[in-house]
């Protein structure tokens, strides 16, 4: 899986996370909503997408009792918070492709929003498919490897008996890869034996990256990713940008 073998791109989204957890800790707590009144159900074991939802915030390092009272409102809180999940695709400068996946109560505004984004930094919004089919979904498991203390021959046995499809390796950290529909079995797998991971969740896959070489390329990326990232809707930013 080298497409996604890009620790630029991991390391990046890591460090974000670091210096934004608050801001994480709301969005995975509106996703934990989100994904409660859709399946019908609190418990993570009757609700597929509440497990997903559930394991992304342990990766992240969310307490357990935010989680718990996260759901618990979700069960209580009746017709208020009427999120609705929303995807928007376009380029970004040089032809970068860019998914951004959303929860919102107002779809004009985050369309609005996103457009001014995409625009600003020269690229453009385009229609629904316009990128997507480069991407593919799959499970993806990031796991530490920071201290170089983890085995790859072990690493590789335990998720491929887990059931996952790949692992693909850094001196740093190992990605394990699933199809979408196992990967909450795969998940449950290498926590139980013990794993740190540093982000656990279904992503849209690229096929390819494309690296900008020009200076004001890159700032306009890394600047329309950063106002992206930082919108309060916005659950996800995926893109080919090889940073």
């Amino acid at each position: 899986m080298a497409g996604h073998s890009k620790w630029n791109n991991i390391k990046r989204a890591k460090g974000a996370q670091d210096e934004k957890r608050g801001k994480i800790f709301t969005k995975i707590a509106r996703e934990i909503i989100v994904a409660v009144k859709e399946g019908g159900s609190g418990d993570p074991a009757n609700n597929s997408r509440l497990a997903a939802a559930v394991a992304k915030a342990k990766a992240a390092n969310m307490p357990g009792d935010n989680i718990k009272r996260t759901i618990e409102k979700a069960l209580g809180a009746g017709g208020e918070n009427n999120y609705e999940r929303v995807a928007y695709e376009g380029y970004g400068p040089r032809g970068v492709a860019v998914i951004v996946e959303a929860m919102t109560d107002n779809r004009n505004r985050i369309a609005s929003e996103m457009r001014h984004h995409f625009d600003k930094y020269g690229g453009n919004m385009g229609e629904p498919g316009c990128v997507s089919w480069s991407f593919t979904r799959k499970g993806v498991i990031i796991i530490d490897n920071d201290n170089e203390n983890l085995s790859e021959d072990r690493m590789m046995t335990d998720a491929l008996e887990a059931g996952a499809e790949d692992v693909a390796a850094s001196p740093e950290i190992f990605a394990v890869y699933t199809l979408p529909e196992d990967f909450q079995a795969v998940n449950d797998a290498l926590e139980g034996l013990g794993y740190k991971f540093l982000s656990a969740e279904v992503e849209m896959v690229p096929s390819n990256y494309i690296k900008l070489e020009d200076t004001g390329d890159i700032k306009n990326m890394e600047k329309m990713l950063e106002l992206m990232e930082d919108n309060d809707d916005v659950q996800n930013v995926w893109h080919n940008y090889e940073g």
